[in-house]
């Protein structure tokens, strides 16, 4: 016999679908089908092997009747199958066909022993629910076993060969038009067609059950049909059992066989009314019906009838024959028919009817469900209510108020013992003496599902009309929140089920085993045996309840027990891996269960989940291997509820430690949701989350899978994929959120805690039904889409490690441990406070960050602009001036609706309302004032930009003028030259050619004037740009200026900060002046070396000194001195270090004026070009073609300069985009996120070195870090090379399309002219050189047309050229040529600010720069921004946050060297805001490095080391502080802004 247990376990065929080669495993496929609900299931055949192919030629009819060797009819497989199985697998089998709508066995025939079996145990299990149309209320519905329901009885035989196929025709009957379903196997599905072999004499039942609309109901009241397989002759012991219990019988007839003695009714004790059914009507029919007396009205022949208007005319006889003959049947009461004719029943087996006996004995002590529990189960209900809250209370103390600790859980424990008496006190009821005897039986499988039947029969009564009205009135939660409260109690009232049971006998082992209960040693070893019995109940396929859902408690020594005796059971095969569904109520969670692994959760309404059961499914001895466990532990849950429901009896708890539970024991979490909107899900996710996150936090990181049910698009997945990003960015929120909660803060994205992958753990489910219930079957797409789902859980758990039964035991212990003390609060209001403002800085810097890069784009193409003015177009229309003036207001423009742009941005997203900005109202203007202070400081920027490019173009004007006046003689020289050569009778060779060129090239040059640039003494320039800046800071420093002669002295030698030189050294004593010489000193030399790398990049330029490179270096050291205001240094510093920094710089530019005039220099620059003037004369005079020859020196002498020079502009900014845009956008997408990664970078190296220069160098090291993750990222996957390619692709685009279309202007006739074209039309982008087009465009023969082609061709070698280059460069060399660092760009646009607080100089992280207040996240011990005591020395310990509340003061210079409280900085600092936080984890990051290197800092600051007042605090706690400062702490701050 197979069992229920080795169908269900998992083998290696389980999530295969290997084609079947062989007739043995048909069975097999056709079992592994039907348990997951495939309408498929009866379509089973071997696939070819033989490699032959069907000939359409072959005998049809020879073919039906013989069969392929590899072909078996369906039907003699699902008798096989059938014959095979022990009941409880008959049972299940019933069970989903007719879930199927398959016609299920009614009289199963054994050809072995010539036995017929009346299936009435298999079919106990099936409950329907309609709607007849005689039920006087609409809404109203039946629902019962279907083995109790009084139906009539059609049945439906054959009488020798008919041409008329019986079962497709009753398929027919019982389909509405838009429904057709294969209820019964015909001659026409897949091997309908091969004889039967062992399957006739079957007899099928099914039911026609009216949904209630009168549109889609076949007939009006429910209907049994019974089908025989077969000839009624060879059968007449089946059609005489139909007969007696029929209502009508339709026989479908062979003509010739009319007159037998079948037609006649074989019982006397029933009358059914026959009815006819043939081909068609012939003279012999009408004589047999003369002969015999039949009724001509009961005959129904087929003859030119369609099949639609066939099927109407039997439907209108059978509907007939019901009103007119009430016989009514069940199912139970066939069965005495059966054993009156000698048929078998199935249930008649000797220990099926005992176990009836022991279930019927307890079930008819049943007359009042609640009262039945409060007496025969009287340690569960209220007991064991108050003992599951004291246990919990024990952990919480929430009421413990100002009791002493130690009294209050003494009193809880006294109260624990005095509830545990009296249970031990209640004798065993009689009911649970026969339940223990009952399931210490052999046929204890047979009792507990006879009970379960019996008990759901009685539910059957009460529960679905509650369950019905509770549904009802949930859709109006709001109008009936006291009644659906008190409904719901009725409901979980009269819920009894077999698991009340189990938890009685948890509970009776439970008070006998409390130790401090030892009065009866002999009643405890009687009831030893009781958790070894459960254990084989689980092993046999049972549930277990793990948690209790009326009490939600969790009986610890019952299952610490049960587990036990299942390791000792189960030997050494005792790894386990576990796979749990959590979801609302009524989402179809058990039935997928069911569907995927063939349990048995309950699912009627009858009967829902409450609370936790688990079952045990067996992996196959071929599956360890690939699995690594031996059993996969399913676990169901009841359905969670809404916030608003749980309200209503306080199970907000409750759902929070169910899915904290089950979710800490899964390996594999199936959230199931009911519905295509996932945002009716949030609040339940929100319990998810929450779950999930415990468990991560205690080292367990699960995967979740999302199954969207009741979607059956087939494109599902991919239209919603905006919502599962929208599910995403929603569990993301409530991770974070829960973070806060749970002070987790490591944790950002649901990702962190979960294997979750939006692509991948998505699953979109049809509905389960296809059509309407409940004549509906299961859909295709719901068993399939489940089918994947069990592979992909299955693939999932293949690279998961399994534990054993007693690991699981012992996390299921410290889980439910854990779950006792927690709490269990969800108020969100705080953390999202902070979330707000963090959105809305991002937002902030999202569209900052637009601005910029837009402006910033536009104001390269104006700066190329300028610098080609006048170049390929006549000048005198407008001049440079003109064109500069243009470009300022069209920048003014563009930056005005780039301003107005980002206001109507920060007020549409308040407008919106969404990330919950209605909490950070406040910080409106300060968004709005930072997009006007943006506006202008990229109006000042883009100014400087064009003010220098108009500098620059006006040199380089009058440089092309002079250059073109010497090129224009030489060119006339030249062809007049050519024009003698070719008067000369004779042909010159190339020597004589030469010759003359050479002779006429030193005449030339002998007449030109030499006019080119006179030198210019730049050191004075500087020095007078200098007294600029300083003119306006009166006397003093005029006077000391006025000193100055030059600028030959200074900038020699390295700077030094002398002590005379700062303000301090008379205030704050020796040691605050050595500390800030050395502060002046560190920032100096940061200065001095960014002053260089300007100066480097001006010499790498070529281009000539501009008094705009001194105005911005003075700018630069004006910017930082501003920057480090807090050192208060004097003027005569400023002046020193300017006249140091402009010293050195006017050098460098004297240096850059000088190469300048010498590399253009007119004759120099004409000696360059003698060669290519030979050249092209000597090629003009040989008529040589010139085209690839131009067209090459056009491509490198013109557009690669330019090109190389466009890529050192733009990949700065582009690098800068894909920072900030790209993965590395958690690092870049705020001030604040790029601190948190800086502090955390800084922990995880941990050296004093580092964390000092962080302290005393801000800037640089953050640019250093910066640089750090640049060159990280572009470093990998050859980013950097792919970005190259990327830019160089657009501009070689840009100009081969305009090649193309100079190509088709028929008005360019020359050279010239072609390449004039192409440069205007790509000066707004690339910088062309002038006098390499000018060269180029002159002394040529080429032609237009051929040119183009050639330089098609040498455009497309340059790119490969460049491309080449691309991977040759390293990444140091390609940094170093780029005009704009992409980590200045990262850093100007996220160091905010720029201010430090005046006591730990943490940097400010406001948003925007316009703030109205600066604040920090984090700040640091005051030590670390070297305060010292006053009387001792020793480093300060305090930190801002605590000082701000506490009554100590401070000194410094701001307070002119006198005492200031801390509570009242705000005076001195107005316009920092410094929140106080006296926590224990403040700034415990800080702390952590103060306390590491508290020794090296009282050095470096000559003070003593700092007295640690806290505790010891590991890197691990500074970490998670630093998280949870930069996320909790700004809760904080922004609560406290708000209000």
């Amino acid at each position: 016999m197979t069992r229920n247990s080795s169908v269900l376990q998992i083998d290696k065929n389980s999530v295969t679908d290997v084609p079947v080669q062989s007739l043995s495993d048909l069975p097999w496929l056709l079992l592994k089908r039907l348990m997951l609900l495939q309408r498929t299931a009866r379509s089973v055949k071997c696939s070819s092997s033989d490699g032959s192919e069907d000939s359409d030629w072959d005998d049809d009819q020879i073919s039906a009747e013989s069969g392929s060797p590899q072909s078996v009819n369906p039907l003699d497989i699902l008798t096989a199958v059938f014959l095979c199985s022990d009941s409880f697998l008959q049972q299940e089998m019933i069970m989903k066909m007719s879930m199927c709508q398959f016609a299920v066995p009614l009289l199963l025939p054994n050809c072995d022993n010539n036995q017929i079996t009346l299936m009435l145990w298999a079919m106990r299990d099936i409950v329907k629910k309609y709607r007849p149309h005689s039920l006087s209320d609409s809404r109203a519905f039946v629902e019962e076993r279907i083995v109790l329901s009084n139906l009539p009885l059609v049945s439906f035989v054959r009488l020798g060969k008919c041409n008329i196929s019986k079962s497709e025709t009753l398929n027919k009957l019982l389909s509405n038009s838009q429904q057709y379903t294969d209820t019964f196997v015909h001659f026409n599905m897949d091997c309908g067609n091969i004889n039967k072999k062992i399957s006739n004499g079957l007899v099928e039942m099914a039911w026609y059950l009216p949904c209630g609309n009168k549109n889609i109901d076949v007939f009006p009241e429910p209907i049994a049909i019974a089908n025989l397989r077969g000839d009624i002759q060879n059968f007449e012991t089946q059609y005489a059992f139909l007969c007696e219990a029929s209502t009508a019988v339709f026989v479908f007839f062979e003509s010739q066989l009319l007159d037998t003695q079948l037609i006649s009714v074989p019982s006397q004790k029933s009358t059914p009314e026959l009815f006819f059914v043939g081909d068609s009507n012939d003279e012999s029919i009408k004589a047999t019906v003369n002969k015999l007396n039949l009724k001509k009205s009961n005959f129904i022949f087929k003859g030119k009838h369609n099949d639609a208007d066939f099927v109407v005319k039997i439907q209108s006889k059978l509907q007939d024959a019901i009103r007119n003959n009430k016989h009514k049947m069940s199912v139970v009461r066939l069965a005495e028919i059966a054993r009156n004719l000698g048929i078998l029943v199935d249930e008649d087996a000797k220990e099926c009817q005992c176990a009836k006996a022991s279930a019927d004995e307890i079930a008819s002590k049943i007359k009042d469900v609640v009262q039945f529990k409060k007496e025969e189960l009287p340690l569960q209900g209220e007991i064991l209510m108050k003992l599951a809250k004291l246990e919990k209370e024990e952990y919480r103390l929430k009421k413990v108020g100002d009791k002493d600790i130690a009294d209050y859980k003494k009193d809880l424990q006294m109260q624990k013992k005095k509830l545990r008496k009296e249970q031990y006190s209640k004798d065993i009821s009689v009911t649970m003496s026969c339940f223990i005897s009952a399931i210490s039986t052999p046929e204890r499988a047979y009792f507990l599902k006879w009970l379960r039947i019996a008990l759901e029969n009685r539910s059957h009564e009460v529960l679905p009309q509650l369950r019905e009205l509770y549904k009802q009135k949930c859709q109006d939660v709001c109008g009936n929140k006291m009644e659906i409260a008190e409904l719901d109690k009725k409901i979980s009232n009269s819920s009894l089920g077999v698991e009340h049971f189990i938890r009685e006998m948890s509970q009776i082992y439970e008070a006998v085993e409390d130790e401090s209960l030892s009065e009866d040693k002999l009643y405890r070893k009687q009831l030893e045996h009781l958790p070894r019995l459960c254990a084989e109940l689980l092993l046999d396929g049972f549930s277990l309840e793990l948690l209790d859902g009326d009490s939600s408690n969790i009986p610890v020594k019952w299952l610490s027990s049960v587990f036990s005796e299942l390791n000792t059971l189960v030997k050494s095969k005792n790894k386990i891996m576990v796979v749990t569904v959590l979801g609302v109520q009524s989402s179809g969670k058990s039935t997928l269960l069911n569907t995927m692994f063939g349990v048995q959760f309950a699912v009627s309404s009858g009967k829902c989940t409450r609370g936790a059961f688990m079952q045990l499914i067996k992996v196959a001895d071929d599956c360890p291997a690939k699995l690594k466990c031996d059993y996969i532990v399913i676990i169901d849950t009841e359905g969670l509820k809404s916030p608003e429901l749980a309200k209503l009896d306080n199970s907000h708890e409750h759902d929070n430690e169910l899915a904290t539970l089950v979710v800490g024991l899964s390996d594999v979490t199936i959230v199931n949701i009911a519905m295509e909107n996932s945002t009716e899900m949030k609040d339940i996710l929100q319990i998810t989350v929450h779950a999930f996150l415990r468990m991560k936090e205690i080292g367990k990181k699960h995967k979740c899978l999302f199954v969207h049910q009741n979607v059956a698009d087939v494109s599902a997945h991919d239209s919603n994929m905006r919502d599962r990003k929208f599910l995403l960015e929603q569990l993301d929120e409530m991770t974070q959120a829960a973070a806060k909660m749970e002070n987790k803060l490591e944790f950002t994205k649901f990702t962190d805690v979960m294997n979750y992958d939006t692509e991948k753990d998505d699953f979109y489910i049809p509905g389960l039904w296809h059509g309407n219930p409940p004549m509906a079957p299961v859909s295709i797409g719901y068993s399939e889409s489940v089918y994947a789902l069990k592979k992909h859980i299955m693939e999932i758990l293949e690279s998961y490690e399994s534990y054993n039964i007693n690991e699981f035991l012992k996390w299921t212990k410290d889980l439910w441990t854990a779950v006792k003390y927690e709490k269990f609060i969800f108020s969100f209001r705080n953390s999202l406070v902070a979330d707000a403002y963090m959105k809305l800085c991002t937002e902030y810097n999202r569209w900052e960050w637009t601005l910029r890069k837009q402006m910033h784009t536009w104001a390269l193409e104006s700066e190329t602009k300028i610098l080609n003015h006048g170049k390929f177009e006549n000048s005198e229309k407008c001049t440079i001036e003109g064109v500069r003036c243009h470009l300022l207001h069209e920048a003014e423009v563009e930056l005005s609706k780039g301003q107005d742009e980002m206001t109507d941005k920060i007020k549409s997203y308040y407008e919106q309302g969404e990330g919950h900005v209605e909490l950070v109202e406040n910080y409106r203007q300060d968004f709005i004032n930072s997009a006007q202070s943006l506006k202008t400081e990229l109006s000042n920027s883009i100014t400087n930009k064009l003010d220098a490019a108009v500098s620059r173009r006006n040199v380089m004007m009058k440089m092309e003028g002079i250059k073109k006046t010497y090129m224009d003689t030489m060119e006339n020289k030249v062809l007049k030259l050519l024009e003698d050569c070719r008067e000369k009778k004779s042909d010159m060779s190339e020597s004589m050619l030469d010759e003359a060129f050479e002779k006429m090239w030193q005449e030339t040059v002998r007449t030109l004037a030499y006019t080119g640039l006179k030198p210019q003494d730049i050191m004075t320039r500087v020095l007078h740009c200098l007294r600029k800046n300083l003119h306006t800071r009166g006397s003093s420093m005029a006077q000391s200026l006025a000193q100055v002669n030059d600028l030959n002295s200074h900038g020699c030698e390295k700077f030094i900060v002398y002590k005379d030189k700062t303000s301090l050294l008379n205030k704050l004593g020796q040691m605050w002046n050595k500390i800030h010489i050395k502060l002046a000193q560190e920032m100096s030399d940061n200065l001095m070396r960014d002053c260089e790398e300007f100066v480097q990049l001006k010499r790498e330029s070529k281009d000539d000194y501009d008094d705009t490179y001194t105005r911005e270096i003075l700018n630069m050291i004006d910017e930082r001195l501003q920057a480090h205001e807090n050192l208060k240094l004097k003027e005569d510093f400023e002046l020193s270090l300017k006249l140091h920094i402009c010293g050195y710089a006017s050098r460098n530019f004297q240096d850059i004026h000088n190469q300048f005039i010498k590399e253009n220099n007119p004759q120099t620059a004409l000696e360059n070009l003698k060669q290519t003037y030979r050249s092209d004369f000597i090629d003009l005079y040989c008529e040589r073609d010139q085209c690839q020859k131009k067209a090459d020196e056009f491509t490198t002498n013109c557009l690669k300069p330019a090109l190389e020079r466009y890529m050192s502009e733009v990949m700065g900014t582009e690098m800068a985009d894909e920072m900030k845009t790209g993965e590395n956008s958690a690092i870049f997408g705020s001030r604040i996120t790029l601190q948190m990664s800086v502090l955390k970078n800084l922990l995880d190296e941990s050296k004093f070195e580092t964390y000092l220069r962080f302290i005393r160098s801000y800037e640089t090291f953050v640019k250093d870090f910066i640089l750090d993750k640049i060159k990280q990222h572009f470093s990998e996957e050859n980013r950097m090379i792919t970005l190259e390619e990327k830019i160089l692709d657009a501009v070689i685009k840009e100009i081969q399309q305009e090649i193309e279309e100079a190509e088709k202007d028929p008005n360019k006739t020359d050279i010239k002219g072609f390449i004039q074209h192409i440069c205007k039309k790509l000066q707004s982008r690339l910088v062309i050189p002038k006098e390499a087009v000018d060269k180029i465009s002159t002394l040529n023969n080429a032609n237009p047309q051929k040119f183009a082609e050639c330089l098609q061709y040498s455009v497309k070698d340059m790119d490969k050229s460049l491309k080449a280059s691309f991977k040759v460069r390293d990444f140091q060399s390609k940094m170093h040529r780029l005009q704009t660092k992409p980590q200045d760009v990262l850093f100007n646009r996220l160091q905010g600010c720029g201010k430090q607080c005046p006591f730990c100089t943490a940097p400010c992280e406001a948003g925007g720069k316009a703030h109205t207040k600066h604040f920090v996240s984090i700040h640091r011990p005051e030590g670390l921004g070297h305060y010292r005591f006053d009387d001792s020395e020793k480093l300060v310990t305090d930190i801002c946050t605590s000082s701000v509340q506490s009554n100590k003061s401070f000194k410094c210079n701001d307070t002119n060297d006198r005492w200031h409280p801390y509570k009242q900085y705000s005076k001195i600092y107005p316009d920092w805001r410094i929140d106080p936080d006296p926590s224990i984890d403040a700034s415990a990051y800080w702390k952590y490095v103060m306390a590491k290197f508290n020794e090296q800092f009282a050095k470096q600051y000559n003070a003593k080391p700092a007295k640690i007042p806290w505790g010891n605090i590991t890197k691990t706690d500074a970490e998670k502080s630093l998280f949870f400062n930069y996320d909790n702490k700004q809760t904080k701050k922004t609560c406290l802004f708000q209000y």
